[in-house]
């Protein structure tokens, strides 16, 4: 066991108004399965960089481990194997085939090209390279993207036998089952407590709901100070110009009075300057407050309505690709207010099916059964071909920009990252981009694929929310499973040929 030392670090990007780290100092022990939350932007990825020397930075970082970063590049063309040995040189036969057992990987792989390998088995075969190298403390940013729901529980098992690791993920299940300490970087501190994502969720949802009530407590008292504070002022500046100023002819005329009036002078001031003391330390307790609380607004929608309950079928769909057969015989139907989950497992044809129900040009048999009116907002995987400003996203999309931005401020975007090209964003923002733009259209059908990739967990939440409330239909793939559960009216178990 040993310590990552975190002492007073400072980092921001060149051209940024405000730092991302401002004098942070936390400690974490290499032996912690470290799960690593924060909204979009607040700089995870950004700190695993640093880690590894990236940046420079100020501050210090001490460490007595070797710090291995996943996702990393490998050879496509090279055998599996040799990518292992890249990775873990001095690692031996048995004990590769023993990590490639334990995340369901088959013992051929390792004979075959690098690049004929699933995305979700190089994310497995990576990971298990990195675990077979010595005195390695591993950085893993988002290792589930490319992970059915079968291969998350299997890799989420897998990483449950090890220790030494920080994990980025956004997919709660995921995190509850392999993390014993959760490590937030909130809006204006960094936070480390023992225990699970889903303990820290609660106890942060405590202590918002806490200190809101304890906000308004103290915002209530102060304005009643301020009331009180103008007539104490008041008081004393009447006394006060009595004290001396007063007019012989229209007030008594005793010698005491100039006496009276002075003591009386005196209490009113220090009534006043006691009353403004008490507003001051009440406005002091309450700048402690809500410093770290999430505001997560609620979002809308406005699905358009058909002329008929039924919106798509599919009868006997099967999607081919090179000559092969990729998934056969699938049949369903989408009908007003459902939301429809489509399952399986990676390279079973899930996104295929999507894009040939938008109009791709995907060779499939069967039928495909939809109205040329119905209208479609669509949500592709991928977020790379995102590029520009907002205002032309919001004109090639055709929607209006000032609600596209109001949606986007809801799901956290700062008003200083609109000036921002969206290539500067970070995989989750590009991801809100592509859903605030999907929000903004009006559709008889919603068609998601993977939307919560790279999203931070709030996010989601207000997405799950959003979807809750409104129902509109919606066909979609995703494989964080809270999200399923609580969305998905039906299920479509997409089997491969």
């Amino acid at each position: 066991m040993s310590l990552i030392k975190v002492s007073n670090l400072t980092f921001g990007y060149d051209g940024s108004a405000d730092n991302i780290f401002e004098n942070a100092c936390f400690q974490i022990d290499t032996d912690w399965k470290l799960g690593f939350t924060g909204r979009n932007g607040r700089g995870k990825t950004t700190f695993l960089k640093l880690l590894q020397g990236c940046y420079e930075y100020r501050g210090t970082i001490s460490a007595s481990v070797d710090f291995e970063y996943f996702p990393y590049s490998a050879d496509p063309e090279a055998l599996t194997e040799d990518v292992i040995l890249r990775t873990a040189p001095h690692a031996e036969s048995w004990e590769i085939y023993r990590e490639l057992s334990m995340l369901d990987v088959s013992d051929d792989a390792l004979y075959r090209q690098f690049k004929t390998l699933s995305n979700g088995e190089r994310t497995k075969v990576m990971l298990a390279a990195m675990f077979l190298r010595e005195n390695a403390f591993l950085l893993i940013d988002e290792p589930t993207n490319h992970l059915d729901a079968e291969g998350r529980r299997k890799t989420a098992e897998y990483l449950k036998r090890k220790k030494g690791f920080i994990l980025v993920s956004h997919d709660r299940d995921f995190l509850d089952l392999c993390t014993d300490h959760i490590l937030s970087i909130n809006k204006h501190t960094i936070e480390i407590r023992r225990g699970s994502f889903s303990a820290w969720l609660r106890d942060k949802e405590l202590r918002d709901s806490f200190e809101a009530g304890e906000n308004e407590k103290l915002r209530k008292e102060i304005k009643h100070l301020e009331k009180a504070s103008r007539r104490a002022a008041e008081w004393s500046e009447k006394a006060e110009s009595r004290k001396i100023g007063f007019d012989p002819a229209k007030t008594e005329k005793s010698l005491n009075r100039r006496a009276y009036e002075g003591a009386k002078s005196k209490k009113a001031m220090s009534r006043s300057k006691a009353i403004e003391k008490r507003q001051k330390s009440y406005i002091e307790e309450k700048s402690k407050l809500l410093k770290d609380l999430e505001t997560a607004e609620d979002l809308k929608i406005t699905p358009l309505k058909y002329h008929s309950n039924k919106l798509l079928q599919l009868e006997n769909v099967c999607i081919f690709y090179d000559g092969r057969a990729v998934c056969r015989d699938v049949s369903f139907t989408v009908e007003q207010g459902q939301a429809v989950s489509l399952r399986g497992a990676n390279g079973c044809g899930k996104s295929s099916i999507l894009k040939l129900i938008c109009g791709a040009d995907i060779k499939h048999s069967g039928r495909i059964i939809r109205n040329g009116s119905l209208k479609i907002s669509y949500v592709p995987q991928s977020s790379e071909h995102l590029s520009g400003s907002l205002d032309d996203y919001a004109e090639n999309l055709g929607i209006d920009r000032s609600l596209f931005k109001a949606v986007l401020r809801k799901l956290d975007f700062s008003r200083g990252q609109f000036d921002q090209p969206i290539e500067r964003y970070s995989g989750g923002q590009k991801k809100k981009v592509l859903i605030a733009g999907s929000l903004c259209q009006q559709a008889h059908l919603y068609i998601w694929d993977e939307p919560l990739n790279y999203i931070d967990v709030l996010s989601r939440i207000q997405i799950e929310n959003l979807l809750a409330e409104y129902r509109p239909a919606i066909l979609f793939v995703e494989h964080d499973a809270a999200f399923c559960r609580k969305i998905a009216g039906k299920t479509v178990d997409i089997v491969k040929a």
